[in-house]
């Protein structure tokens, strides 16, 4: 078993390039730790490795006060040749992913700033796997473009942040949220860039909605935004297709100050004047009044984009109040809203009174209906019990009456007798 080990190790010197005796002083060493676990085993050894029979052996030792081995015995355990199995393929196992990480590392030294592709092999909310081919690459969750979806299997291209020599995980970071990833994504499509006739002088981003690039031409017959842009927009549009819709604005870098400010406001046109005060840097911009809203952009987006690439603080102010005074509303219109509030309110106490006495209204009709028709059965009940009392009455009478006309012939009867 020894001997099928050590032509493993060779092999692998061969195909990977580990030495065999890096991998025989790491099995060593992890051999002396399996050794201490063992129950009686002493508490130093040290375990030799023959390279050419590969057969194992531990050596217990016993130590002074110094630290000098004062005494050293042969103390392999019995089943010894199963540990050592066990721990050489661990062994083996970390060498080698040790010494890919070593060879990666060699490769993709100094190669911060790259533009990579890769193949999307894991996502989650932690960051995503990408398969470089030689190497793997991770994307932290900080280094995605916010709410890019990253399917299994997709190709994308991603820009080399750092390459760690030392550490867990992929030794490759890369990021697509970037600044610098905007910029070798251009110099990908655009050969003026690589040759140094048009050059990137500032870059400001906000990853997944808006960037902003301030180009300069070294050739006076270059023109630095067209040159990016392409014939048809063809150049951008690869760009923005790879930035899955981010929009790109492309401004000519100047000299001047204020013509640069004005410039990085685009798309806004027209700007009427610009005052600029170098010592505080900050910059105030008139533009007309139609052209405010676009200055500012979606939640300001626009003017802090400008303002990152100029270094500037902007104040856009519309072309009716350059002096950005408070705007106060007029007598009529001051009067007018608390008017249009009486009324509404007074429409509304209105309403509800007539709602109220409607409700009033309904409750007493009811109310009186329920009365009536308690009356109307009451009388009804007392009518029916007058004719009846009036039968009855009558019918005593009568009753009545024939007994006075029988007493009245029983006297005459008497009488007679």
């Amino acid at each position: 078993m020894h001997f099928e080990m050590m032509e493993a190790l060779e092999q692998l010197e061969r195909e990977r390039g580990i030495p065999v005796e890096t991998i025989l002083d790491a099995l060593a060493n992890a051999l002396v730790s399996a050794y201490k676990r063992s129950p009686g085993a002493a508490e130093e050894a040290r375990v030799t490795i023959d390279p050419d029979t590969g057969e194992m052996l531990v050596y217990a030792q016993e130590l002074d006060e110094d630290g000098t081995v004062v005494r050293e015995w042969e103390d392999t355990p019995t089943d010894f040749g199963r540990i050592a199995a066990q721990t050489a393929k661990q062994v083996i196992q970390q060498r080698l992913r040790d010494a890919k990480r070593e060879q990666v590392y060699e490769r993709y030294q100094g190669r911060e700033g790259d533009l990579v592709t890769g193949i999307v092999q894991q996502v989650d909310h932690r960051y995503a796997m990408l398969d470089l081919g030689d190497a793997e690459a991770i994307m932290p969750s900080s280094e995605r473009i916010p709410y890019e979806r990253l399917d299994r299997g997709a190709r994308v291209k991603a820009l080399v942040l750092e390459v760690r020599e030392e550490g867990k995980g992929a030794p490759i970071v890369v990021s697509r949220s970037h600044p610098d990833f905007i910029k070798a994504l251009f110099e990908l499509e655009v050969p003026e860039l690589l040759d140094g006739v048009v050059e990137i002088k500032a870059i400001a981003r906000e990853a997944g909605h808006r960037t902003k690039l301030a180009v300069i031409s070294n050739d006076p017959t270059v023109d630095p935004v067209g040159a990016c842009v392409g014939a048809r927009g063809s150049r951008v549009r690869q760009v923005v297709n790879e930035l899955r819709g981010e929009k790109v604005d492309l401004v000519q870098h100047r000299d001047d100050i204020k013509q640069f400010i004005a410039e990085a406001l685009s798309p806004v046109r027209g700007v009427r004047e610009v005052r600029v005060d170098e010592e505080e840097k900050e910059a105030i911009v008139i533009v007309p009044d139609g052209q405010l809203s676009l200055a500012i952009g979606k939640e300001g987006q626009n003017a802090r984009l400008a303002a990152r690439l100029t270094g500037y603080r902007i104040d856009i102010r519309p072309e009716s109040n350059p002096e950005g005074l408070p705007v106060e509303s007029s007598d009529e219109e001051e009067g007018a809203a608390p008017d249009e509030a009486a009324v509404v309110e007074e429409t509304a106490k209105d309403e509800a009174a007539v709602v109220e006495e409607t409700a009033k209204d309904e409750a007493a009709v009811v109310e009186e209906a329920a009365t009536a028709d308690a009356v109307d059965v009451t009388s009804e009940s007392s009518e029916q019990g007058s004719e009846e009392a009036d039968d009855d009455t009558g019918s005593t009478a009568e009753a009545t009456g024939d007994e006075l006309v029988d007493l009245s012939e029983a006297e005459e009867e008497g009488v007679r007798g």
